[in-house]
């Protein structure tokens, strides 16, 4: 059997009737001064200005906001009274790659995200790859013993596409059709 490795490339927020995605853009070399982000709201791609605090905020919904915490790379997203969330696109470094044997090609520096996440209305039926680890009783299955831990639960969280809450474990339907507490998915 062959390791998978993963990291994450993109995310989607929905909420209420609306969709937003940050993602890492493929490529080949890392250059910090090079702008990796890519945004979305609501099926329409936008960018922010490539300067440390650039705003973008939506005409329409006007509690969802996004500010660059650097000049490229890196953003804080905010749905106002739901969450926060810190996102920077990084590479794997080649030093990474030879210690932990990934392979890196120079087609490819595997830019993902690292993230950051503060919730501020979840409910106790919070389910998910990364929503259970928010849940108050939530114990780890995880062996953080092992050199590279693994979570899985594919068969549960596996979903058709990026904006697609259509695993075994979502509960989030749309605006107003969705269990109490619970307004939002990641």
């Amino acid at each position: 059997m062959k390791r998978d490795f993963t990291w994450v490339q993109s995310i989607a927020i929905l909420f209420d009737n609306h969709q937003l995605s940050v993602g890492a853009l493929k490529t080949p070399t890392w250059e910090d001064h090079v702008d990796r982000l890519a945004l979305t709201f609501d099926g329409q791609p936008f960018t922010l200005y490539e300067s440390e605090g650039a705003t973008w905020t939506s005409s329409t919904v006007p509690n969802v906001s996004i500010v660059r915490t650097t000049s490229t790379n890196s953003v804080l997203v905010e749905v106002e009274g739901k969450l926060r969330v810190t996102a920077k696109v990084v590479p794997i470094t080649e030093e990474d790659s030879r210690i932990h044997n990934y392979g890196i090609t120079k087609e490819d520096c595997f830019a993902h995200l690292d993230l950051g996440f503060k919730f501020f209305t979840l409910s106790n039926e919070v389910s998910g790859v990364l929503g259970q680890t928010y849940k108050a009783s939530y114990v780890s299955r995880v062996n953080v013993g092992a050199n590279m831990p693994v979570m899985g639960g594919g068969k549960e969280f596996e979903t058709t596409s990026l904006f697609s809450p259509d695993c075994s474990v979502a509960r989030f339907i749309g605006k107003n059709e969705l269990t109490e507490g619970d307004s939002f998915v990641i």
